[in-house]
């Protein structure tokens, strides 16, 4: 009897050890690519958001953890997959030098989908659906290529300098935009590609998917929360501009050279999560709220049930 109960375990830790000897074996080939995607994180501040990922896919896998679920071992999806991640690496190592972005990019993506495959090869199709959403995120670590950021960077320009525009008429200041500058009393103000807080706003939507992951369990609300993310990393940041603009218009226009200025990014992100927090906690309360209403109804109507006896 002892020995039929600790077979699933001893499976679930042999299943274990073949996927950190398979995860290893992926460090070991992808280490060169791992190292430049870290260093470009840690480099150009359009990808710092790359130094998020691991740590919060890991710790969602940790969350989701159901030490008592069986593993089934060997599913032919997962050598397709590490087939297919070594047929990426290859295509990604024959891709022309003036391409290093996209080459960049491919390499990281053979080395996601090489854990994934390692994943679906220990645990199987149903544990790989249950973990989807934290496995998944690891497609976060990919670098995006320069022509994706660079359109990135436009949008975000434009969305600030409009939304900057909305708030001066709001408060009765007086401006007018054009293209990327904003026309006020003594004062015109640029919206450079560096004030582009893209790096806060990519931190933002992927805060917003680990907390909503975390937090919430309806898909709806989930998806709510990561759409609202979205404009609201371009309201950030108008309302940065607007702030250092106003300020320098009504006091010190010296403000544009101030700490604020050049370092004043994680102040607004902190705003920003402040708001996507609070609609997280409105969601979860909801949530909460109709699942205590469910089992009210549960036990109303098991107690109310008739009881039928047997002579």
């Amino acid at each position: 009897m002892s020995g039929r109960s600790a077979s699933p375990i001893s499976h679930r830790l042999s299943s274990l050890r073949a996927l950190a000897v398979l995860c290893g074996t992926g460090l070991l080939i992808w280490v060169g690519t791992l190292r430049q995607a870290f260093a470009l994180a840690l480099n150009d501040e359009r990808y710092t958001h790359l130094l998020l990922i691991l740590p919060l896919a890991f710790l969602l896998m940790a969350v989701q953890w159901k030490p008592n679920q069986p593993s089934r071992r060997g599913s032919n999806w997962g050598l397709a997959l590490l087939a297919l991640s070594l047929g990426v690496l290859l295509i990604s190592r024959l891709m022309v030098p003036k391409s290093y972005d996209l080459q960049l990019a491919a390499a990281v993506s053979a080395f996601v989908i090489w854990c994934l495959a390692s994943f679906i090869w220990c645990f199987g199709l149903s544990a790989f659906r249950e973990r989807l959403f934290p496995l998944l995120f690891l497609f976060w670590l990919v670098p995006l290529p320069t022509v994706i950021v660079d359109t990135l960077v436009g949008g975000l320009q434009r969305s600030s300098a409009s939304s900057a525009e909305l708030l001066f008429r709001a408060v009765g200041t007086p401006v007018s935009l054009n293209n990327l500058v904003l026309l006020l009393p003594g004062l015109e103000l640029e919206v450079a590609p560096e004030c582009s807080s893209i790096r806060s706003s990519l931190i933002l939507v992927v805060l917003t998917m680990f907390l909503a992951q975390l937090l919430l369990r309806s898909p709806w609300h989930k998806l709510a929360a990561i759409a609202f993310s979205i404009p609201l990393s371009f309201a950030k940041n108008g309302l940065r501009i607007f702030v250092l603009g106003w300020l320098a218009v009504h006091g010190d226009p010296k403000i544009l050279d101030s700490p604020l200025h050049r370092q004043g990014g994680p102040v607004f992100l902190a705003i920003a999560l402040a708001a996507i927090c609070l609609l997280i906690w409105i969601f979860h309360r909801g949530e909460r709220r109709r699942n205590i209403m469910r089992e009210d109804a549960a036990s109303v109507e098991s107690a109310s049930a008739p009881i039928t006896i047997d002579l």
